[in-house]
């Protein structure tokens, strides 16, 4: 929740010499924070109606208008059950869902090992994390890690190793790869692998309690992860690999993400601090080193993936081994150094078409993903919501955060043009501090650098998936210790936070539960 207190307004004694009111000012822009005259998209009538809506608030006694439908015409209003994720957008045409519901049968499809009776379903692994998509974002939701002595699914281990050679830094300082893998063990960690192929190792979480002396007598507790690899079954890894654990974030909104303006998120980054605020995200750019193919990364943690179906088709072939058309390993991550993988027979089948999910798998994966409505908010005339939306804004944390955007005219998907939304994210790239860095760049993305998150839907987590785990691996037990790892460029944000009257807290968890 990144943000940034003004210069003018030093810390005395560990305190800020200020009430929140003398903040308000200045923190609460009156304007939106994207360049709307970079869209080539909109007519000068359209420039000066999304100007209008994309305003910032200056009255928090009342809700927005359209505040309630967060997704525009696509927000579900379904019941919110454990169901609520899974349903289409609102808008789609009828027509369209029986692509939607297809791809949901794939989306939670069992992979099986081959060879197999059912061959339509074969192509397993050898190696894999998962024999459905459905087992690592249950119900569309989030994952999470394991508790007590639980094998860990919904969440896994990023592997690669640091440039070595003057060759190795020269191609990552391109942009030609964006990581080196593990020589042994790929860029993922596999814990299971079919019959005859052992599962590459095991993840192992232990946590470390940190205090967090609050405002007003009150204490918060954070827990801070440290992982290891156990039972390691193809030898050691490289002295200079690097570990990054993520849980499944949840899939609600997605085509919708991919639908804002490519302007409207490089027009908010600020990779230099220009206006010094303390906040200068950065874009995540995919294949930076083709100029006619490179594209802004939206998806991932670290915003390695610029497409829903880039990032569904690693996905295949990294977390469950099946290979498609727009990734063609059979052999999913395995490496050469993982003979028993190559011995095992494919589920390519050639009367079908290249690839173990030959087309149009993939693209009916890929559309479920798109169409996964976003539910609409829950009490934003509520008065602790309101007060704790204030509190939002003041502290800072719209300032990455981005409440809202109205999607692009040209978007490819005619559901998702047009659309007033409000996915709390600019899509860039910050420094999160060391407590949050996983040390391990990737792309674009230094150790320390996370993609901000949406936070639409953030306030369904314990309705959807039973549990309040948050963050990149899962480590925050609820969305105050969220907020209270957020560093670097958020540090300022956090600290507002942090000594802000107890009822201000209260009102600011409000708010976040009720996106």
């Amino acid at each position: 929740m990144p943000g940034m207190v003004p210069a003018t307004l030093r810390r005395r004694a560990g305190v800020i010499a200020t009430t929140a009111a003398a903040f308000t000012s200045i923190l609460i822009p009156s304007a939106s924070a994207v360049d709307l005259d970079q869209r080539t998209d909109l007519s000068a009538e359209d420039k000066a109606k999304v100007s209008r809506v994309l305003k910032a608030p200056t009255d928090f006694t009342k809700a927005e208008n359209f505040e309630l439908m967060q997704a525009g015409k696509s927000t579900t209003q379904k019941p919110l059950n454990r169901a609520v994720f899974t349903f289409p957008s609102a808008n789609l045409p009828f027509e369209k869902h029986q692509d939607f519901r297809l791809g949901e049968s794939l989306f939670q499809k069992l992979w099986v090992s081959t060879p197999s009776s059912t061959r339509a379903s074969d192509g397993l692994g050898p190696l894999f994390n998962a024999r459905a998509c459905e087992s690592c974002h249950p119900k569309a939701g989030r994952g999470r890690p394991p508790i007590d002595d639980e094998r860990p699914v919904s969440i896994f281990m990023r592997l690669s190793v640091a440039p070595s050679t003057p060759e190795e830094r020269a191609l990552i300082e391109s942009g030609e790869v964006p990581l080196l893998p593990e020589p042994t063990y790929g860029d993922q960690l596999q814990n299971f692998g079919v019959p005859g192929v052992p599962g590459e190792g095991e993840m192992k979480i232990t946590y470390e309690e940190i205090k967090v002396d609050l405002s007003e007598g009150e204490v918060a507790y954070l827990r801070k992860p440290t992982y290891t690899i156990e039972n390691l079954a193809y030898g050691p890894m490289s002295e200079h690999a690097l570990i990054s654990a993520r849980v499944a974030p949840p899939m609600i909104g997605l085509g919708l993400l991919e639908a804002i303006a490519e302007t409207d998120i490089t027009s908010q980054a600020d990779p230099d601090d220009a206006d010094n605020d303390g906040i200068s995200g950065r874009v995540s750019w995919v294949t930076p080193a083709d100029p006619d193919s490179k594209m802004i990364g939206r998806f991932g943690w670290k915003a390695l993936n610029a497409t829903v179906l880039s990032q569904s088709a690693g996905a295949f072939a990294g977390d469950i081994g099946i290979s498609t058309p727009y990734d063609l390993r059979n052999y999913g991550d395995c490496t050469e150094a993982q003979t028993a993988c190559f011995e095992q027979a494919h589920g390519e089948q050639e009367h079908l078409g290249v690839s173990e999910a030959p087309d149009p798998v993939l693209d009916l994966v890929t559309f479920y993903s798109q169409n996964l409505a976003v539910p609409a908010r829950r009490d934003v005339s509520d008065a602790q919501v309101l007060a704790g939306k204030k509190v939002f804004y003041e502290a800072g944390c719209a300032s990455c955060h981005t409440p809202k955007y109205v999607t692009s005219r040209t978007a490819e998907n005619p559901e998702h043009q047009f659309q007033l939304i409000w996915p709390y994210t600019d899509l860039l790239l910050h420094d999160m501090g060391e407590g949050l860095s996983d040390g391990r760049p990737t792309g674009s993305a230094s150790g320390n650098e996370w993609k901000t998150p949406p936070l639409w839907g953030i306030g369904l987590t314990e309705t959807v998936n039973n549990h309040r785990f948050f963050l990149h691996d899962g480590r925050a037990r609820g969305l105050l210790e969220a907020v209270l790892w957020h560093g670097g460029e958020a540090e300022a944000a956090k600290t507002r936070v942090v000594e802000m009257p107890a009822k201000d807290r209260a009102n600011l968890i409000r708010f976040l539960e009720s996106l």
